[in-house]
């Protein structure tokens, strides 16, 4: 018996065929599990011989009549595509560089039936910020739903252990990006500095050594983003 089949019986099982009796004319489950396992496929970037980086957060879009026939089985459901992708994740060799995440989201441009899947490769980040450093700082970084607070003098972001924050991601080295900040009378002053990465950064879609950044400002290092949020006067 394939996977894809054993993941179709395992939820029918699980709750009595109601799922796929409310499913009959529309999106089918094992069409959703079928679209993941080929995201995974069709992205798998080579990291060595043996290990292939894949994505680890999607989007599954729905026309709104089958988002609301999903409503109250979605965190079921979320729960098996998530077993059955590290699954498949384990037999082809990929890697996963963070949690898996599945979302179901509303599409008013899909018919009923019509789904489609949006799929990112998002790094685990790690920080050891508190609620009340990220409220009380007037600058953050924004990586991978993670804020950070970026108090001065800066901060260095790579993978090694010796970042001050460290980003789950292969295609950033181990000290891969400083951000400086300086206050100054009319507001704090952000420059990005790339510390001799093997693949460099871009700051909003143009690779650069140093750049002073603006609020929103995007740097992307190896397959990460990081965002830029001047915060007036600190949140509360």
């Amino acid at each position: 018996m394939g996977g894809l089949q054993r993941f179709e019986n395992k939820l029918e099982s699980m709750i009595s065929g109601v799922f796929a009796r409310a499913f009959r004319s529309a999106v089918q489950p094992v069409e959703i599990s079928a679209a993941l396992q080929r995201e995974l496929d069709n992205n798998a970037q080579i990291l060595s011989r043996d290990r292939r980086l894949v994505p680890n957060s999607f989007h599954v879009e729905l026309s709104p009549p089958d988002l609301d026939r999903l409503a109250p089985y979605d965190s079921t459901l979320a729960t098996e595509l998530t077993t059955m992708l590290r699954d498949h994740a384990e037999q082809q060799s990929y890697v996963f560089p963070g949690p898996v995440r599945i979302e179901f989201e509303r599409a008013d441009d899909l018919t009923t039936g019509r789904f489609r899947v949006r799929s990112a490769a998002e790094a685990k980040v790690q920080t050891n910020a508190t609620q009340t450093q990220i409220g009380r700082a007037d600058v953050l970084l924004e990586v991978n739903g993670v804020r950070h607070p970026l108090n001065p003098p800066g901060l260095v972001i790579g993978r090694g252990t010796d970042a001050d924050l460290r980003i789950n991601d292969p295609g950033i080295s181990r000290r891969h990006v400083e951000f400086r900040v300086n206050h100054t009378i009319n507001g704090p002053v952000v420059t990005a500095y790339d510390l001799g990465s093997t693949n460099g950064i871009m700051v909003d879609g143009v690779k650069v050594t140093e750049a002073q950044l603006s609020d929103g400002s995007h740097v992307r290092a190896g397959n990460t983003v990081i965002t830029l949020r001047l915060v007036r006067g600190g949140e509360t």
